[in-house]
C-alpha cells in the first residue's frame, strides 16, 4: 500500500494551521496541537524538522510560538513532504535503474518515472494559501 505517513500528514496540518492565520501571526504549540489533533511528541519533532528546513520560525518563551517563515503561497505540499521525508521516490528502480534486474529494458520503469513526476507536480501545485482558503470556505459552509 502506498500512502502518506502520519508524520507527513501532521506536518501538513501544522503548516495549514499557520497558513490560516494572518501573515506574521504566531501560534503556540499548544494551540496547534489542539486545533489539529496532533500528539505532542509528534508535534515537537515536526516543528523541529520544519524549522530546520526553513519553513517556519520558532520563538521561545511565554510569548513565543511558531509562524511561517514566508508567505503561505510560497510553500507547497511537496516542499513539506521533502522536509519530512526527503525526495519523493515511488520505487527504487526510478532512483537507480541498476536496482532492477531488467535494467533499462524494463517496460515499467518509464511509466513509474512519469507517475512520480505527476505526483511531484501535483504536490508542488498545491500551496498553503490555497489550502487555507479552501479551509475557510469549508468552515463557512458548515
Amino acid at each position: 500500500m502506498m500512502k502518506i505517513n502520519r508524520r507527513t500528514d501532521y506536518a501538513f496540518r501544522v503548516m495549514l494551521s499557520l497558513a490560516k492565520t494572518p501573515e506574521g501571526t504566531r501560534l503556540s504549540t499548544h494551540k496547534i496541537q489542539e486545533m489539529m489533533f496532533i500528539p505532542r511528541a509528534f508535534l515537537l519533532r515536526i516543528i523541529a524538522d520544519l524549522s530546520r528546513a526553513g519553513m517556519i520560525l520558532t520563538f521561545p518563551g511565554p510569548k513565543g510560538g511558531v509562524q511561517l517563515s514566508r508567505s503561505a503561497g510560497l510553500i507547497s505540499l511537496y516542499q513539506v513532504w521533502e522536509a519530512i521525508n526527503g525526495s519523493l521516490i515511488i520505487s527504487d528502480c526510478v532512483e537507480n535503474t541498476n536496482d532492477c534486474p531488467l535494467g533499462e529494458e524494463c517496460p515499467v520503469n518509464g511509466h513509474l518515472i512519469k507517475l512520480q513526476e505527476i505526483i511531484r507536480s501535483e504536490l508542488n501545485a498545491v500551496t498553503f494559501d490555497i489550502l487555507a482558503e479552501e479551509a475557510t470556505t469549508l468552515a463557512i459552509k458548515e
